[in-house]
């Protein structure tokens, strides 16, 4: 009696996307729409818009209620993005964009931040820094690598982009000057759900899906994401993007 091999027996995989949309339609929905309501009733109690609440405690609470929320709906729209990006269903249109707007848009969002720890945002651009790439994923991938530089950096410090045309390809580094990964850490970076195990990460907060996130995006986009650290030598995001 033969027993048939796995690679005879009919392949689940479309099912099983299937099911998997169907599942993120539903978490989509479902959890987004609450936490909407949460959002904006949680705000309209803080700023005490119909009259006072009473105890200062009330106004903190309602605040607390905010920002959990927010955390919450984050971690929802990047579980919904990673899963998007794995089985192919965001649709990219690549157009030629110069990338300067694009980071100085983003630094100016990240001023707040930036002012918080006291950081420097240090921005060098090489001359026709123009890539071909989806708007909106390249903005995605700068911002989790800026707010990621951000994270990990100390004090005093600065947080360096970078971009250089090299050929027909466009190099983007985000660098920051925090403790740095051990090299042999990087590959679970990428992964979802990882993080690294140095002190200076398991203080951070956050899912383990912003690097993923980048990486599958870069790939989408015809590009590739290399992770450059080691101990005491800050950390390094390099982008390779087709160049316009």
């Amino acid at each position: 009696m033969s027993i048939p091999l796995a690679t005879d027996a009919p392949s689940t995989a479309p099912m099983f996307d299937d099911q998997k949309r169907s599942f993120l339609r539903v978490v989509s929905h479902e959890l987004r729409t609450p936490l909407n309501s949460i959002l904006g009733f949680s705000e309209i109690l803080a700023s005490e818009l119909y009259g006072p609440l009473g105890a200062d405690q009330y106004r903190q609470y309602a605040e607390i209620i905010r920002c959990s929320g927010e955390k919450l709906l984050n971690l929802v729209n990047q579980v919904v993005e990673i899963a998007r990006l794995q089985m192919g269903d965001i649709e990219l249109s690549p157009q030629p964009q110069p990338v300067g707007p694009i980071i100085e848009t983003l630094g100016e969002g990240a001023e707040q931040a930036l002012a918080a720890r006291r950081l420097r945002l240090q921005v060098e651009l090489g001359e026709n820094c123009e890539v071909l790439a989806d708007s909106r994923a390249l903005r995605t991938v700068l911002t989790n690598l800026l707010q990621n530089a951000i994270a990990f950096s100390p004090e005093d410090a600065t947080v360096a982009v970078t971009a250089e045309r090299r050929g027909d390809r466009l190099e983007l580094i985000v660098r920051n000057e925090g403790e740095g990964v051990d090299p042999s850490e990087l590959p679970r970076l990428v992964r979802p759900f990882e993080q690294g195990q140095n002190a200076l990460t398991r203080r951070s907060e956050g899912a383990g899906l912003g690097l993923a996130i980048c990486d599958l995006a870069c790939e989408a986009m015809g590009g590739r994401l290399r992770l450059v650290s080691a101990p005491g030598e800050g950390f390094a995001a390099h982008i390779d993007l087709p160049a316009a």
